[in-house]
């Protein structure tokens, strides 16, 4: 964990408060806070955290974007998704003491402030808004899981694909998707191959379904793409 060389200005616990689960707490709360935690700078490619390594603290994550993947027995690469500030990363791992859940990379040059566990879950314990905003990010993610499950197991790689895009176009402007990295990392996130993804993309493209920018998808025809998601041609 490396601090910052940089000194805090008194505003910057300010950026604490962006963080949803942060969000509801007063000042005095944040200025606290931001002094039990430890600022890290992470440059582009650098692994904030290994799977596996003690969740000592909550990683806040204030500036830059990070993904989380791991590699099973086999070598596989399995690739849960990215995130981008402000927001927490791994609360699971924090709460249950386990261990890191996924190996986080910054995808960005990220700004990170470390908050010891200890204080993290007495902000749990004594903070009814931080305790419904947890329940709520754990209920999402085992329904996520689940979800995931469920396509793997059932759906084609054209109607998982699909659906990927159209979840991360309901918050992207104008229906421009950008790519978790390279193919692989869409590939990786999926399940399936990097040339399955390939052949997916293409077919989409080629039905006017999408249109590929550079590391972008962009949505032409969202209502025909969610009959793909059923496995349904056009």
């Amino acid at each position: 964990m490396t601090r910052s060389v940089s000194v805090d200005t008194p505003e910057q616990w300010r950026s604490l408060s962006t963080v949803p689960l942060l969000a509801s707490l007063p000042d005095a709360t944040l200025r606290q806070l931001w002094r039990d935690s430890v600022p890290q700078a992470v440059p582009t490619g650098q692994v904030l955290r290994n799977a596996g390594d003690p969740a000592g603290h909550l990683l806040l994550l204030l500036r830059g974007r990070v993904a989380a993947a791991t590699a099973t027995a086999a070598g596989r690469v399995i690739r849960f998704g990215d995130w981008a500030a402000p927001c927490a990363l791994d609360k699971i791992a924090v709460i249950d003491g386990e261990g890191h859940t996924a190996t986080l990379t910054a995808l960005t040059p990220c700004v990170v402030r470390n908050l010891p566990r200890d204080r993290f879950l007495a902000l749990v314990d004594d903070v009814s808004s931080v305790r419904t905003h947890v329940l709520r990010t754990l209920a999402g993610y085992a329904r996520r899981q689940q979800d995931r499950l469920t396509a793997t197991a059932t759906l084609p790689a054209e109607a998982r694909l699909s659906a990927w895009l159209l979840d991360q176009a309901a918050a992207a402007p104008g229906r421009r998707v950008p790519l978790p990295g390279t193919q692989q990392a869409l590939a990786d996130l999926l399940g399936v191959t990097r040339v399955t993804i390939n052949r997916a993309l293409a077919r989409l493209q080629r039905d006017r379904l999408i249109e590929l920018q550079r590391r972008t998808v962009v949505i032409l025809a969202p209502e025909l793409l969610e009959l793909r998601t059923h496995g349904r041609p056009l």
